[in-house]
């Protein structure tokens, strides 16, 4: 067995090394890991990078996001045997093809996105004879509007609407994106706060982007045409429904489960977009005809479901289950 999902995903390769992504506790990270083994960190998402200090192989900017995030380092480095692609996801994130000394190709996508959004490129895959994954909206029911009318119906609800608004997204991610697109319908003042004024300093210092919003303090206070970016997090926080109430404030809520109804109730938002830095069903299924693998492995999200979608399209396709020891228990 090759593949495994232990902490992160493990790719074995023919002499032995193991490559591990996206793990919490790293092989290099602590006495346990084996001298020889590789660290992969596809982005700066709090799921896919070290708890501690730690090397991988990843972007120089995710791991400068990285370290900014949690103020504790990630030191990016390289490896021969693996190249980064921009995976399209967020800022900085990338997927690693891996070859293995025996010629056979591994991708380990990470989190992906095929569509072209804003500063981010959208991912182009290359061949490869084992495919790793992600399936977040692996359902048929997650198939989102094309990008360019998702941000035009945010940008005019944006003008059309006077109130105050609050919007929520990730703070690596989203958020940026929405700052963008509240400046582009002419929000008179935005704000966010500290943990997202982290994130837009280092894509700021990488990227050709720059963010315009205020930071907002306690003192703040949101009036008619003022637009204020927060982290997912933080929707349902007490102080934050305080703060729409006082202020007529509008909740809206970015994220491709937004096609789902039921997400506005959740999140108890006023308006949801299907804005997201994932692929959709559609997307994930063109991907993986793009990549023509011998074999897929699906994790993270609709595993079994999007695997059984392509077992019925004919592929050799298995839904990785954590801690997986043997062929038998999948």
């Amino acid at each position: 067995m090759t593949v495994q999902y232990r902490d992160g995903i493990e790719i074995t390769l023919s002499d032995g090394t193991r490559v591990v992504c996206d793990a919490d506790d790293p092989p290099g990270s602590s006495a346990d890991g084996p001298a020889g083994d590789v660290t992969v960190v596809s982005h700066a998402h709090g799921d896919h990078f070290p708890e501690g200090e730690a090397t991988a192989v990843c972007s120089p900017l995710t791991a400068d996001l990285a370290s900014a995030r949690r103020e504790i380092p990630l030191h990016a480095t390289t490896d021969d045997r693996i190249e980064l692609l921009p995976a399209g996801h967020v800022a900085g994130s990338t997927a690693a093809l891996v070859t293995d000394p025996d010629g056979t190709r591994y991708l380990y996508t990470g989190d992906v996105c095929t569509r072209s959004r804003f500063y981010l490129d959208g991912f182009e895959p290359p061949d490869a004879d084992v495919l790793i994954t992600e399936t977040t909206y692996g359902e048929p029911e997650y198939v989102f509007p094309d990008h360019e009318t998702v941000a035009a119906d945010i940008v005019s609800w944006l003008r059309e609407t006077d109130e105050p608004v609050i919007l929520f997204g990730y703070a690596l991610g989203r958020a940026q994106k929405l700052q963008l697109l509240a400046e582009e319908a002419g929000r008179e003042r935005l704000f966010t706060t500290d943990a997202v004024f982290r994130v837009n300093d280092v894509v700021a210092s990488h990227l050709d982007v720059s963010f315009g919003a205020d930071r907002y303090e306690a003192e703040t206070e949101l009036g008619p045409g003022d637009a204020l970016v927060l982290p997912m997090t933080t929707a349902r926080i007490d102080w934050i429904r305080n703060l729409a109430e006082e202020t007529g404030a509008l909740k809206a809520g970015f994220s491709g489960w937004a096609v789902d109804d039921a997400f506005e109730f959740r999140g108890e938002f006023d308006e949801t977009f299907p804005l997201s830095d994932h692929c959709d069903f559609a997307e994930l299924r063109d991907l993986v005809d793009a990549v023509d693998p011998d074999r897929v492995y699906t994790q993270h999200g609709s595993t079994d479901a999007f695997a059984e979608t392509l077992t019925r399209r004919g592929y050799e396709a298995t839904a990785l289950k954590r801690n997986q020891t043997a062929l038998g228990d999948f």
